[in-house]
């Protein structure tokens, strides 16, 4: 991922990673859509039969979060 890339995820995407920072997330409740595109893009990884944020994906969460903020005062 370069440091230049603007992310433009879609809602269901952020949310998508925002839920998968706890460490006890549900998948079944998130968009299997989403997910597997996070998977695709590298910011989740499956590990046994949980996913997991990758270190490229915390980096997401933490980049976008000025973002999701706009989003939220708009």
């Amino acid at each position: 991922m370069s440091e230049e890339l603007d992310l433009e995820l879609r809602p269901d995407q952020w949310e998508a990673l925002k839920a998968l920072r706890a460490p006890a997330a549900n998948p079944s409740r998130m968009s299997r859509f989403a997910v597997e595109s996070l998977i695709t893009l590298g910011f989740v990884a499956v590990r046994g039969e949980s996913l997991a944020l990758t270190p490229a994906g915390r980096k997401a969460l933490i980049r976008g979060s000025s973002q999701l903020l706009q989003d939220i005062a708009a």
